[in-house]
């Protein structure tokens, strides 16, 4: 098991594997960090969550409850189940912020 903090909140992830060598594997694919606080308002009030966009892309992300900012996850294209958090050219999170769909 292993515990990634996402704001004040704390998620336990479970890995497995038929030796050490896939259990270690399998943890690597969690390979980002902590994130203590959004990167645009500074609240660490942050939330994990998933959606399905046009029925076919799957997205997860750190959402910021009090600004409603977006910190999504990338995925690996040779290894779709290895995680990581999107960062900007100069390496810092990449935080968006919401913006309003006109209707």
């Amino acid at each position: 098991m292993t515990t990634k903090r996402i704001g004040r909140r704390q998620f336990h992830f479970t890995v497995q594997g038929g030796n050490l060598h896939e259990a270690v594997a399998e943890y690597d694919r969690l390979s980002f960090p902590d994130v203590a606080a959004c990167g645009l308002c500074g609240s660490d009030n942050l939330d994990l969550t998933s959606r399905v966009a046009q029925g076919k892309f799957k997205y997860t992300s750190v959402k910021c409850l009090s600004c409603r900012g977006d910190l999504t996850f990338g995925k690996n294209k040779d290894d779709d189940q290895s995680y990581f958090l999107r960062r900007k050219e100069n390496g810092d999170l990449d935080w968006r912020a919401f913006e309003k769909k006109a209707e």
